[in-house]
This record gives C-alpha cells, structure tokens and sequence, in this order.
C-alpha cells in the first residue's frame, strides 16, 4: 500500500476542518491529526473494514482541538471540547444534526478504550490510529514502507514533547478529565519511547 492509495476526501467538511487545524494546531500536532486519519484509513483498507471516510477524517483532523488555548476549557474535557467544536464546523458545512452528533461521539468516544470494529467502525479507527500516533501501539501492523512515506510527507517533530505538555498541563487543571487519566496511568514515558520517533 501507498500513500496514494488512501483516500482523501474532499467535501465542504472535510477542507474546512483541514484549515481549521491548520490554523489552530502548531505543525507537530498538525501532522499528528493527519497522521492519525491516515493509519486509520490504511488499517481499515488492509483489514477490509468499511467505514465513512468523511467523517473520520473529520473527527481526526479537529479530534485535538480542545488542546488548543483557544479552545480550550477550564471545565470540560479536551475529547469533549474537541467534539464541539467539530459539531460547529459540521452544522457550518451544512451537515443534518444527527451527523454532528455522530462526528462528536467519535471524538468523545476514542479515549474510551478499545472498541469492536463491527461495533463502530470509526470510533475503533480513530482510537487504532491516535493510539500508534501516541505510543506506538501496534504500529508494525502498518507496512514499513507506507510508514515511511507517510512520516516523510507529515514528520512527527517534536510531537512527543508538545503531546505530552499537553497532557500534563490538561491533567494538572482537571484532575478528573480523560487526559489526566492517561498521564497517571504512564503515558508520558511510553510517549517517549514510540518506535515512530526511532
């Protein structure tokens, strides 16, 4: 599998939530979300599972937006202010309410742990991928040469150093939130020893 071979969408949706990361997100995080739709596509591919392309993409591209100062909440959980935020781009694009509602619940929903793929497709995609992207987690599963392809088009810089002050900062102000879950539970260190950055 190549690059080329993943699909990319192109919809009202999807552009926007392209620029709107772009604009929000510095590049290390930037290159993460993208990163983290495309080995998310190219696992679904491989292992034939279908899924709805816009709407992970979607749901990748602004599933960190609640990290970001300007979105973010002193109150409400990063996944959860990611999954508004996502919600307003798609009611901008025109998208019906229940398929905002689902773009939210695939963000909120992929710092919950493993989920079936037959379940829901695209939550188990999006959490397959982020979970590579952050500490490696069964990335051999995607092929060494598409894995090199795509970090040397969206190269991960300092992803673990940002990712993780993210994190920290995130578990320091909201104690009960997912992402303070994820540092005591020992995200930092495994951050720092992803076989991505190797």
């Amino acid at each position: 599998m190549k690059l080329s071979d993943i699909p990319i969408p192109t919809s009202a949706a999807a552009t926007a939530a392209c620029e709107v990361s772009a604009a929000y997100c510095p590049p290390a995080l930037y290159n993460h979300v993208i990163r983290s739709y495309l080995w998310g596509a190219a696992h679904a591919i491989a292992n034939g599972i279908t899924f709805d392309e816009e709407l992970l993409y979607v749901a990748a591209v602004l599933h960190d937006m609640g990290l970001m100062k300007e979105f973010d909440s002193h109150t409400v959980s990063f996944e959860e202010v990611g999954g508004h935020v996502a919600w307003v781009l798609a009611a901008g694009a025109g998208w019906p309410p229940e398929r905002r509602e689902r773009l939210a619940q695939v963000i909120v929903r992929h710092t919950w742990g493993t989920v079936d793929a037959a379940e829901d497709p695209e939550v188990h995609l999006l959490e397959l991928s982020t979970g590579m992207e952050i500490t490696g987690l069964r990335v051999e599963e995607i092929p060494a040469g598409l894995r090199a392809e795509v970090l040397t088009a969206y190269p991960r810089l300092d992803l673990a150093t940002e990712f993780t002050a993210c994190f920290e900062d995130q578990a320091n102000r909201k104690p009960d939130g997912r992402a303070a879950e994820f540092i005591r539970a020992g995200l930092a260190g495994r951050v720092s020893v992803n076989p991505l950055d190797a």
